[in-house]
């Protein structure tokens, strides 16, 4: 009887710690969040996140967390969010950076989202996209030990502990307007937007004016077509605007709409139509048709910031970074542009960036200030 009841008491403890065990591995914290992330993205995160700053890899190290909220595109949208992504993972890999990521699905997500990564006492917190700018200046307000950085958002008056990043995103949509003013055959563009604002209107202005800068060179008319999706992550919505302007006579569509972009990407290679990507070089998505992409590097931001905290620096809290074409690789044109666009147009881009530099070419960002370009042709 004392052999059963030793049995049965051993029996007992081996559930309860099995039980334990289960309990302490389980869970949906955010670095488990990151770990299912990371498979697959490191090789792209260390290509990619070179560029406005080529001292990668140098000035110590930086242990801290560093958490990232996504916006509805989530963290794999092959565009804007991967990206902020890509260079957290690069900033991990040269300094030792714990890196991880929640993503929203909702705007409502994104206060809990940011608490979420609060609690788990990540020292910068990281946000993608002005739809979140509200939430990450309460927050930066009610955690001044806190740093915060989002990108695509600026601030009249910033909190010490908050920095804005944002990018002449207009100046890359300029070239890739002006490659397809020179792709198109059939004298008719697109432009697929994701929800309306100041930076997807800086893309859009952006485009049609390197169109038209290219339409008068050439002598004639060209049509720009435009639509708005409304939201960054309705890829079906994307791929009907696109079909529609595919089978309307475009044989160029450029797409600034993030996850909603990949069905205008999906709508290219179905009708074997040219399609320019953002942000990332999409290429990759679809290398027979992916003409090139304006590319805004969250990538580069990121990890620059990481990066000069790891070289001692001082947060740049209260103030807004702002990248351009003058800061090597920040913004500009994929890589992969030479694939499939012609060699005796990518000859002019190089002319064309440092007329934009110098500013004998002044990009509009906007629809008033697009009327003041068009005046110029």
């Amino acid at each position: 009887m004392k052999n059963m009841k030793k049995k049965s008491l051993f029996l007992a403890i081996v559930l309860i710690l099995s039980f334990a065990l289960v309990a302490c591995g389980g869970g949906n914290s955010p670095n488990n969040a990151n770990n299912a992330g990371n498979n697959g993205n490191n090789a792209e995160a260390n290509n990619n996140a070179e560029g406005a700053d080529e001292g990668t890899g140098e000035g110590g190290q930086y242990t801290e967390k560093v958490g990232f909220v996504t916006d509805e595109g989530g963290v794999n949208d092959q565009s804007f969010n991967q990206g902020v992504w890509e260079g957290l993972q690069k900033a991990k890999d040269d300094f030792g950076t714990e890196v991880s990521y929640v993503e929203s699905h909702q705007a409502d997500e994104y206060s809990p989202n940011m608490e979420t990564l609060l609690d788990d006492d990540n020292a910068v917190i990281v946000a993608a996209g002005f739809k979140l700018g509200d939430a990450i200046l309460e927050k930066a307000n009610n955690n001044p030990d806190v740093n915060f950085a989002i990108v695509d958002m600026a601030y009249d008056e910033c909190p010490d502990n908050l920095v804005g990043i944002l990018f002449k995103q207009e100046q890359p949509s300029f070239l890739v307007g002006y490659i397809a003013g020179l792709t198109t055959e059939t004298g008719k563009v697109g432009f697929v937007g994701g929800q309306e604002g100041n930076i997807i209107w800086a893309f859009d202005y952006g485009y049609e004016a390197g169109v038209q800068y290219a339409a008068k060179e050439l002598g004639k008319e060209i049509e720009v077509v435009k639509q708005y999706v409304g939201n960054f992550s309705d890829a079906a919505k994307g791929k009907s605007i696109a079909s529609t302007m595919y089978n309307g006579g475009c044989d160029v569509v450029f797409h600034a709409a993030g996850g909603a972009g990949d069905g205008v990407i999906e709508a290219a290679k179905e009708a074997d139509k040219w399609v320019i990507g953002v942000d990332r070089d999409q290429n990759d998505m679809a290398p027979d048709n992916v003409l090139t992409s304006a590319m805004k590097r969250a990538d580069v931001a990121v990890y620059n910031v990481v990066k000069d905290l790891a070289s001692g620096k001082e947060f740049p809290g209260g103030s807004t970074i702002v990248y351009g074409l003058e800061n090597d690789g920040a913004v500009d044109i994929a890589p992969t542009s030479d694939k499939n666009v012609k060699p005796e147009i990518l000859e002019k881009i190089d002319g064309l960036k440092e007329k934009i530099i110098n500013e004998e070419i002044v990009v509009p960002v906007n629809e008033e200030t697009y009327k003041e370009f068009a005046e110029t042709l």
